[in-house]
């Protein structure tokens, strides 16, 4: 949701230099949408990575005022992705409740509370899918396993393939 402290927020880039990043792009790799499993050297496939926060916050946990506050910066990325005589199907996908919310905020509307392996559809084209965030905290616990990752990626593909 917000560039990480030792990651995102030092490279500039999201998923870059840190735990979370390395989860990630693992998956990403397994399932063929990145060319490398190295965050450092991937090249993404047919998707791209943003945070909905664009700044660290304080205690790296984004307050509901920062979500808003850029939520116009996530409005854009949307529109970017989405538009509505869009025929190819979208998926947004939502690494973490806060993400999740802030889709909900950028979007303007109230969307269903957070469910890891949800797909919500936003519009025609357009599917909300979540996931618990690949934080060292989620990982180590094994609140988010490779294997629960892998499935909510391939349900992506899915939806992307269309019916």
């Amino acid at each position: 949701i917000s560039p990480g402290m030792h990651g995102a927020n030092r490279t500039g880039r999201p998923f870059r230099g840190d735990a979370s990043g390395t989860f990630l792009f693992a998956a990403l790799a397994r399932q063929g949408l990145s060319s490398s499993p190295d965050p450092e050297h991937a090249r993404l496939q047919d998707l791209r990575i943003t945070n909905a926060v664009k700044c660290l916050p304080p205690k790296n946990r984004p307050s509901g005022e920062e979500i808003r506050r850029c939520s116009g910066f996530l409005r854009t990325e949307l529109s970017e992705l989405w538009s509505p005589g869009c025929r190819k199907p979208r998926v947004v996908l939502a690494l973490g409740r806060l993400a999740h919310h802030a889709v909900g905020i950028a979007g303007g509307k109230s969307i269903a509370p957070f469910r890891h392996g949800q797909e919500l559809p936003l519009a025609r084209n357009l599917w909300l899918v979540d996931t618990y965030h690949p934080s060292r905290q989620n990982t180590n616990t094994r609140r988010l396993t490779p294997e629960m990752l892998d499935a909510v990626l391939l349900r992506v593909i899915a939806l992307l393939r269309g019916p």
